[in-house]
């Protein structure tokens, strides 16, 4: 593939750069306690972006312990969005949700009043389409502003690159800032890598990973013209409400859902991989235009030479299987079993999975890590604890869109080429407004621009 202008940013410097952010966290708390939660304790939450992921991680934000909080404002840029997820939210937790009129905003600039309601050391969850993400970030540390965001949190090198310039923004300013991954917030799956880490299964030498199911939330979509509601829409709001099935707004169905087992996976194995292969496909496509390939099969190297191997595949009638699993010169651990949660950790001797063979397994029940990454974030607000998770989320963001472009354009793709990939899916985003064209366009049949493995070689599409 061609590369960027050089004076963008290599691997090396990248970790580098990596490392002058996690030293600036450890900093953070100390130089700039403005930005810690209020004396009266109590912190409020904006929720920008209220379709399911969003209400869900509101209602966990709302369960949390250790203090008073409450839900403040709301943005979207769809009105029947924000209402359904008020009302869902106002009906389990009472005055918990104390959103009056004017404080529910609709449209682009909807997260802007949103964060303006918040006093520096509240919290802003950005749970929008990913290509918002850098937008809304930048304006949440101008105003001094604690963020969750949902993952993924880039969709291609540019964004990347805006992103870790901005992670840097929010050290310096000492902001606490949590990522989607709720993953790595399981206690059992953390008592696994210790395990791991302490040699349990010997030497990493390969793993593996699947997500395969049928069709999954917006990531297929039909013409425009199919669904009397979307017939009314701009084809902006069009795009932004199908996400799932446009590149520029959430990397496709790869990165959204398949991100979880890579950024498991990797952080079993303390690294992220250094390139991927990969081949993938559309078979059955019907009358579907969204950007997707139905099943991909990436071979990630790590710099040692070990190999993830991942398999996701979204057609019905097949079989069906979400798990992940490492191994090592003398075992096998099973990271994820049948979904996030429960994990149903487990490590076994040799690398049949076998009762007679089982080393440890993880307790029954185990907490839930959607609910523990927010119990982790506010215990940092509350108690000035070092938290920044941009960076690593980042990382895994990059590392699932290598592995979707290497699938898109049928080339080997390293890390450092997808950081530095110059092809930016939708330039100017912080300049969208309700009459922009959107940042893709359907050709005279209603079909839009799908990659071409072999044929598009440096981008794809």
């Amino acid at each position: 593939m061609n590369h960027a202008d050089p004076k963008f940013t290599s691997r090396r410097a990248f970790i580098r750069k990596s490392g002058r952010l996690a030293a600036a966290s450890a900093l953070a708390g100390v130089t700039l306690p403005h930005v810690h939660a209020a004396s009266n304790n109590t912190i409020q939450v904006a929720l920008v972006g209220c379709g399911g992921r969003g209400s869900g991680a509101a209602a966990n934000a709302l369960s949390t312990k250790g203090g008073p909080i409450t839900l403040s404002a709301m943005a979207d840029v769809f009105e029947d969005k924000l209402n359904g997820s008020y009302s869902g939210l106002k009906e389990k937790f009472g005055d918990l949700v104390d959103v009056p009129n004017d404080k529910k905003f609709i449209g682009f600039d909807g997260y802007k009043h949103a964060i303006d309601t918040l006093k520096p050391g509240d919290v802003a969850i950005f749970a929008t389409p990913p290509a918002f993400r850098w937008v809304h970030f930048a304006y949440a540390i101008q105003k001094g502003v604690n963020v969750f965001m949902e993952k993924p949190v880039t969709t291609d090198g540019p964004a990347s690159r805006r992103m870790l310039q901005l992670a840097e923004q929010s050290m310096q300013r000492g902001l606490k800032v949590g990522v989607g991954l709720m993953v790595r917030h399981c206690r059992a799956r953390q008592e696994m890598l210790k395990r791991i880490q302490d040699g349990e299964i010997g030497d990493i030498i390969t793993m593996r990973a699947y997500r395969m199911h049928g069709p999954v939330a917006s990531a297929f979509t039909g013409p425009k013209n199919s669904d009397p509601i979307w017939a009314k829409m701009t084809e902006l709001q069009f795009q932004i409400r199908r996400f799932h099935s446009f590149l520029w707004a959430s990397g496709g169905c790869y990165n959204d859902f398949y991100i979880h087992q890579i950024d498991e996976t990797s952080w079993m194995k303390g690294s992220w991989p250094v390139k991927a292969q990969a081949s993938g496909g559309r078979q059955y496509r019907g009358d579907f235009i969204d950007q997707n390939f139905d099943n991909y099969s990436v071979e990630y190297t790590y710099a040692d030479g070990a190999k993830l191997f991942f398999f996701g595949r979204t057609m019905n009638g097949c079989h069906d299987q979400m798990d992940s699993y490492v191994h090592g010169s003398k075992g096998v651990a099973i990271v994820s079993t049948s979904g996030h949660h429960p994990g149903h950790c487990r490590t076994f001797k040799g690398q049949q999975v076998k009762s007679e063979a089982m080393l440890w397994r993880a307790p029954q029940p185990e907490a839930d890590p959607y609910q523990l990454e927010w119990q982790d974030l506010l215990e940092a607000i509350r108690e000035d604890k070092p938290y920044n998770e941009v960076k690593r989320g980042v990382e895994a963001s990059l590392t699932s869109s290598m592995g979707r472009m290497a699938a898109h354009t049928g080339q080997e793709i390293t890390f450092e080429e997808m950081l530095n990939c110059a092809h930016e899916f939708a330039p100017d985003l912080d300049k969208l407004s309700a009459d922009s064209p959107a940042p893709v366009q359907a050709d005279e049949h209603g079909k839009y621009p799908v990659p071409m493995p072999g044929i598009k070689k440096d981008r794809e599409y």
